[in-house]
Formats: C-alpha cells, structure tokens, sequence
C-alpha cells in the first residue's frame, strides 16, 4: 500500500495532498515546487520570488553542477519549505508563488526544450516555461496573465483561478491514512531489532536490506552492511510495519479512531456551512449555501449519505474482483514455482537419456553428441527464463493489486462521506483497470514443462550428420472455443483450437456430432479449418458435439462434448435464390409480390423434418380478387403454377369468399370464408402429429387440411400481381385453437 501514498512528485509520503481535477493527488509544497521551477536559471522568475532573503550557498552537501531544476526532491523540499512559511506568517506572496503558471512543452512554445527533471518515482514533472521578458519588469504582487498546473502523472493541464492551489480541494482521507501509516511504521520501527547485533538486549534496527532480508542497527549496517562493493546496489528501507500496528493493516482499529475524532468539514466556498449534499452533474460534496446561492443551484444533487453508501458499494463491488484475480495470481506463481522444477527435472531426464544414446554409438557420434546437447540446453534455459520473466512480471502485478485494495480498504473505512466521494470515481476506475489487467491468458504458462525431443538412433553411420530431434507423438486434445460455439435457428456453429503451448504437428480435425436425440456420434466434417457450421438441423433439439485432432502419427483423443441447443421457433425469410424470377423480394425479403399475372412460387429459407411450427402472412395487397396459396412445398417444387398442382406441395388457395385444400391437382374441403386486404393467413405444420392445419385471422380454416406426411418440407406461397404478402416468423405455436368453419363440399 506505501505506493499509494507517496506523492509522484518528491517520492515521499504525501503531505497536505491536494486533489487535481484529473483525480491525481499531489503534495500541496510539492505543487508549489514545480510551478516555480525554472528549466535555465531564476531570472525569468517573479520579482517576489527573487526578494525572499539571501540566495541560497551555490554548493553543499549533495549539492552539485546540475543543482537548480533538477536538483531533486530536497530542493523541491526546500523551495516548498520556504513558501509555506511565509504564507504561513502572513505574507502576500503565498498566493501569488500559488498562481504560477506550470505548462507542458506544447502549451509553451518551447517544443526544442526537453525537461529534464524527475521524481524519485520515476514520473516527469514538467517545468515552467521561461517567462516572457516583460516579466522581470512586473510589480511586485502581480499575478501571470494566465496560470495552469500540469498533474506529473498524466501531464493534464488545469487552469488557476484567483484563489491559485486553494481552489483545489484537500484529500482528508488520504491525509489520515498516511498518518495512520506513518504512526504505524514508527512504531514498528521501534519494536523492530537488529538481527547482527551482539549486544542483549539487541539495539532497534535502522534499516532493512531488501535483497539480503536482514534487519541492521546503524552500527551493524556500517560494519556488515557498507555502502560499497557488492552492497552497492542493495536498496535499503525503513522496517516495514508488523501488522499490529495502526495503519498497518491489522484490524482496522486505527482508522476508526482516526475518523471519529475529526472535526467534521465545511465548504470550501462558505466556511461556516458543512457538506449536506452531493452535485451528480460536478461530482463533489456541496452544502447548503451551494445550492442556493452558488454555481451548483441548478444542478441534480443527491443526498450525501445515499450517495457515500452507493460509491462505497461500488468500489466494494470492484474489489471483489480484484481480490479474486488476486487469488487467482497467488495460486498462479505456485503453478509456476512447480513448473520451474518440472522443467528442470524433465531437462535432466532428456539429457541424461541423450547421452545414454549417443554413448552407444561410435566415436563418429562424438562431435554430433555435443551439438544435439547444446539444442537441450538452450531450450532449458529458454524454458526457465520465459517461467522466470513470467513469475516476476506476475509478482509485480500482484504487488501492485494487493497494494491498491488495500488502500482502497483503508478508504473504505473513513466515515467521511465528502471526503470518500471526492476520490471515489477514480479509486473505482483505477479498481476497474487494474481487474481488466489480468486479461484472459495472463494466468496460463507462457511455456510447457514438457521437452518435445525424441533422438532416433536408428540410422546407420552415414546418416550420423543428419541426426535431430524429431516429433513422434499424437495431437493433443483440441480446446473448444465456448465463446464462438453458437446456433442460429437449425444452424450450429463450433470452434476449437489447438493448446497453447503444444508443438505437436496437427495434418487436420474431425467434427462429430450425435443426431439430436442422444443416439450414435457421426461425422460431419473432416478437414484442416477451425471453424465449422452445420445446417439442416432439427429445431427444438439438443445436440453433442466433439472434435479431435490427427497427423502422421494417429487419431489424437477427443475434446470435450459440447451442448447445443437449437432454437424452439423459427426465424426465416423468402429465399430469393430459389423463387422465380417473377417474384420481387423488398422488407429485407420478407415481403413478396409478383411480375405477372400468372401464379408463381417462393419458398421460404428454412427446411422442417422434426417439430412443429408456425409462420403467418399478412395480406398486405389484395386487387381483382386474385386466389393465392398457402403452404408448404418440397425443395423442387414446379415454381411457375400455382401451388399445390403438383406432387411436390400441400396447399390451401383461397379467394375473397372460400378456401380449398389442393395437392397433385386435387380440390378438397371447400370452407366459406375468404381474405381481404390485411387479412392474415397462419400455416401449422405439425410433423409430430404430421398433418397440416390452416388457419385466416386466428380461426382455423376448415379440418387438419393434410395428414400422414413425412419428409423435409419448407414454407411455400404462390401469388400474382393482384397479391402483395408479408412474411412473419418466430412465433409460438397456438395454445388455443378456435372451432373449424364447416366445410360445403
């Protein structure tokens, strides 16, 4: 958690942190420091800042040529120092040193200019511009003509108002945490004991060497521990703080205690009013006053209190899932941590099993023994360093997780609302982001343990040069890819793809799938695509499905069967492809009209076999009392009659009075009742019961008009020009059916 509370700019723990508008935090001396820093020299600095006593000593300790803009975080300390106490005795000149403008290289002009100053953090801080050179000239207590502050995170750029850097609001939480932290610490620090010391008792430790783990005393630090030779590059640290302490993250204790002595806020606009209120529109506590008077009366407010329960269930919601990533990555390094000694157990087994074989050859083998053992070796090392490259960078994420959520619980403990919904919105988005960082992958071996090398030795002498490794071994198991596995009306669509870290040459796959009814697996497709979809399904059924791969060497096993279920109802158009050319299609076909005068067929996109089904057309059109036809039809139906002439269909044609039921040129059932312009037919196919059943304006027409028929069948519908039709799929089966009209025969 110390990373979240060490300022960017000065690398130390924040102090009176302010928040910028791009929600970064910075220290407010911090702020000050960068905003009167000049890249060259002071002479383009503001008369105030050149009046502030004697010039500082052009060298001392830690001081050197580079001292100025870059001088490092004690200067900025230093320069920070010297404002606040001025500010603080009263002067004028703490506002005017907070209004100095700090901008970015393209805000300036200076695009030649790089700035060359940075934070212990490693984050740039961009410096001020040189001031035009009308400024040395300016009375003393002018302000700039304009003033801004770039934040050294995401270098956003945030103008001043008159007020300078009290307008931006102070972090209370956090400034109550880094006390807690910083309490916490120093009283770990002085529990904490020298691990080299002689002496009994031992004397508190001083530091703690993070590469050897040891605690020092100053004494022992200088003796054991110098700053020189090999412990040049060791990084020495405060003792950290034991998990008892305040703020160090026991049980919490400390932060109440913190919280619930503080004097509660008041507005940064009107003093004597308090936060009562939240505006949604600026996202910042507001009070009373603010309301009423001030730039927030027309704005939408909520209730502080709903508001700091809502954001707390959110950043609690989002933590959630961090802390499973985190899980996640901790048993993740223990996968590794075993991986690496996989590796190194499977490294020494292939070598070990590599020189039995090329002992076993002549002395011709000898030269090539070595160059096989050299491929062994460096794909051991290959293998290690990806684990190790793999195992730090997850422990760097995890660190940084594990960091941010345990600042976020801190937080989350404040019972400042104002102050929790000030940081809020970004603690969630920075919650949100570092959960989208485990990406999926990010916790799956960049490698495998296993070394796929086999060493022939069979070969005769002369073929003793040409010695490799060769691959011997099956497939593995395909992985079905769940996220693109899909069905689409009687459509399936799957796909898979080989493991990871597999080598295993792969010559092609094979798809197999039952029939929809739990019976034997078949197969459906053969090949080297990844990717397949089947048509022709049955709706309404459940179908398995699986895939293996094959090469040179055999059939790999199957993968896991997946379930498809197609879908209940179906969703289909015309067919353009297969309607006569007298049929014009519109509405994205689903409406249909004809050319000519004579009838002429269009069958629908789908094909029935199992299940039952309901479509309906609307009449859109009905001139001259034309006789169109409702059905279904085979695929090669005779498309330039009407329906139902031949063997191939099953219709019922209807006029503006009655209705017959026609098949091979047959005429049946005669039924009273005809269609008229916004008429709607209904066509029940039932292949359960296999018959057919008509329905005009949700009444049934007539008897079930055809029965005992069996195959594959698709909607059909014939028309002239006189008839216009719309088509409407995807309905349920009627529930409740209507008594039939009587049939005159």
């Amino acid at each position: 958690m110390e990373e979240e509370l060490k300022c960017p700019v000065c690398g130390s723990l924040f102090r009176e942190p302010i928040i910028l508008p791009c929600s970064h935090n910075v220290c407010l001396p911090c702020a000050r420091t960068i905003a009167v820093q000049t890249p060259e020299s002071e002479q383009h600095l503001p008369p105030l800042l050149h009046s502030r006593g004697p010039a500082p000593p052009a060298a001392g300790p830690g001081a050197g040529p580079g001292a100025g803009p870059g001088a490092g975080p004690g200067a900025a300390a230093g320069s920070a120092a010297c404002l606040d106490s001025e500010s603080a005795a009263g002067g004028g000149g703490g506002d005017h040193a907070d209004k100095l403008s700090l901008h970015s290289e393209t805000d300036s002009g200076y695009g030649s200019y790089t700035p060359s100053l940075k934070s212990p953090n490693g984050v740039r801080v961009l410096p001020l511009v040189p001031a035009p050179p009308g400024a040395a000239a300016a009375p003393r207590g002018a302000g700039p003509a304009s003033s801004s502050l770039t934040c050294p995170q995401c270098h956003r750029s945030a103008s001043l108002d008159q007020r300078g850097l009290r307008g931006f609001q102070r972090n209370r939480l956090l400034e109550a945490i880094v006390q807690r932290y910083q309490q916490g610490r120093a009283a770990a620090a002085a529990a904490a004991k020298c691990q080299l010391c002689d002496r009994s008792p031992p004397e508190p430790a001083a530091v703690l060497c993070e590469q050897c783990e040891v605690l020092y005393c100053a004494a022992c630090q200088l003796r054991c521990h110098p700053a020189r030779g090999p412990f040049a590059k060791h990084r020495l640290a405060p003792p950290p703080a034991h998990p008892g302490a305040p703020g160090g993250g026991g049980d919490g204790s400390g932060g109440k205690g913190a919280g619930g002595g503080r004097k509660l806020p008041t507005c940064a606009e009107h003093d004597l009013e308090n936060y009562s209120m939240y505006c949604v529109s600026c996202r910042s506590p507001v009070c009373y006053q603010c309301l009423e008077e001030g730039k927030h009366n027309k704005h939408d407010v909520k209730a502080l209190g709903a508001m700091w329960k809502q954001h707390k269930a959110q950043l609690s919601q989002a933590l959630n899932g961090v802390s499973d990533k985190a899980k996640e990555a901790k048993e993740f390094l223990v996968q590794l941590k075993n991986l690496l000694q996989q590796i190194q157990e499977n490294g020494l087994d292939y070598e070990a099993c590599l020189v039995a074989q090329c002992d076993a050859l002549v002395d011709a083998l000898t030269r090539q023994k070595a160059k096989l053992l050299t491929k062994v070796t460096k794909e051991r090392e290959h293998k290690l360093k990806v684990v190790w490259d793999q195992i730090n960078h997850c422990t760097l994420k995890l660190r940084q997780s594990t960091g941010l959520m345990e600042y976020c619980l801190e937080v989350i403990k404040e019972n400042d609302p104002s102050g929790f919904l000030q940081i809020s919105d970004a603690l969630i988005k920075r919650v949100q982001v570092s959960q989208e960082q485990w990406v999926k992958g990010a916790l799956e071996p960049k490698v495998s343990a296993e070394f796929d090398l086999t060493l022939d030795s069979e070969p005769l002498l002369q073929s003793i040069h040409q010695l490799d490794f060769i691959q011997m071994k099956l497939p593995p198991v395909p992985l079905l890819q769940l996220e693109k596995c899909c069905t689409r009306n009687n459509s399936v669509t799957l796909a898979w793809r080989m493991p990871p870290l597999s080598h295993n040459p792969v010559e092609g796959y094979i798809l197999e799938l039952d029939d929809g009814d739990g019976g034997q697996f078949r197969e459906v497709y053969v090949g080297k695509e990844t990717l397949c979809t089947i048509d022709g399904l049955h709706f309404n059924s459940t179908y398995n499905a699986r895939v293996k791969a094959f090469n040179s060497s055999g059939v790999g096993p199957y993968s896991k069967t997946v379930i498809l279920q197609t879908s209940d109802v179906a969703w289909f158009t015309f067919d353009p492809s297969s309607a006569h050319r007298d049929i014009v299609l519109s509405n994205d076909n689903q409406t249909a009209t004809c050319n000519s005068y004579d009838d002429r067929v269009v069958l629908g996109t789908a094909a029935f076999s199992k299940g039952v089904h309901y479509w309906e057309l609307h009449v859109d059109r009905y001139d001259n009392h034309p006789d169109p036809a409702f059905g279904i039809a085979r695929i090669n139906v005779v498309k330039d009659m009407m329906l139902g002439k031949d063997d191939k269909a099953w219709a019922m044609y209807v006029d503006n009075n009655r209705s017959w039921f026609m098949h091979c040129n047959s005429h049946t059932n005669r039924t009273e009742g005809g269609v008229s312009k916004g008429a709607t037919v209904g066509v029940l196919l039932d292949l359960n019961k296999h018959n057919l059943t008509f329905y005009i304006n949700g009444q049934q027409q007539g008897p079930p008009a055809f029965e005992n028929i069996e195959g594959v069948f698709m909607p059909a519908l014939s028309l002239n020009r006189n008839v216009q039709v719309t088509l409407h799929t995807g309905l349920e089966v009627p529930q409740s059916v209507k008594q039939p009209k009587l049939p005159n025969n």
